[in-house]
């Protein structure tokens, strides 16, 4: 059984994690702290094995809470959860040593998936027979459940790009303007990497028409 910190300073919003995490077989929460302070002492005190952790708190930043975690040499898993889209958040939670993201608002099935992510990689971590290939490239995300490109051309980002997919992920199926909206980016620089992905078979594209113009172009994960 995981136990799990859900943090985050909205009442409502930290009661419906903590049903989701309980209604995940497997995981259970251990507590639910509303600031930064209780989110710290929660963790060094408690020992859990993942927190879900919100970016805004009221008297320190979550990603500044990840920073001091892994600065006194914490390696708890976190998921940052979090409504801010910003490509700078995104990057500093990643470089930050967080496991994971989900962009709010999202349901209990996107949870799920990022829960069992996150117990994949545990029980890989816990095996007594060696790293192989196959367990490096299911850690890294190499050609494993879920494919990455190992190479972007010139001007695309890997950070931007995991950005973009994992949005498309959690939706579904969005036109590049929707895709951007979300992101925080522009649709011009979307759509490269959109258009990308397609090419690499990570993607599929399916043409919606209606009115007058040209048909808009709707981007959905390809079939794993």
């Amino acid at each position: 059984m995981y136990e799990v910190l859900v943090v985050d300073d909205d009442f409502m919003v930290a009661e419906i994690h903590r049903r989701f995490v309980d209604k995940t077989p497997g995981f259970t929460t251990v507590g639910v702290a509303r600031t930064a302070a209780e989110a710290l002492e929660s963790v060094r005190t408690g020992n859990p094995d993942l927190v879900l952790l919100d970016v805004y708190l009221p008297d320190m930043s979550g990603l500044d809470v990840l920073q001091r975690l892994r600065a006194e040499g914490n390696a708890v898993g976190v998921i940052m959860i979090t409504a801010a889209r910003e490509i700078d958040t995104v990057s500093r939670a990643l470089h930050g040593g967080a496991s994971d993201y989900l962009v709010k608002p999202f349901d209990y099935t996107q949870l799920q998936e990022k829960l069992e992510n996150f117990r994949r990689r545990a029980r890989a971590l816990e095996s007594q027979s060696g790293a192989d290939q196959s367990l490096i490239d299911s850690l890294f995300g190499g050609k494993g459940k879920n494919p990455e490109p190992s190479r972007l051309p010139k001007g695309l980002s890997a950070e931007t790009g995991r950005l973009v997919l994992d949005i498309l992920r959690s939706k579904g199926e969005l036109s590049s303007t929707e895709c951007a909206e979300l992101a925080g980016l522009s649709r011009v620089s979307v759509r490269r990497y959109l258009e990308h992905y397609l090419s690499e078979g990570l993607l599929e594209v399916r043409l919606e028409y209606g009115g007058a113009g040209r048909p808009v172009r709707r981007y959905r994960p390809a079939p794993r």
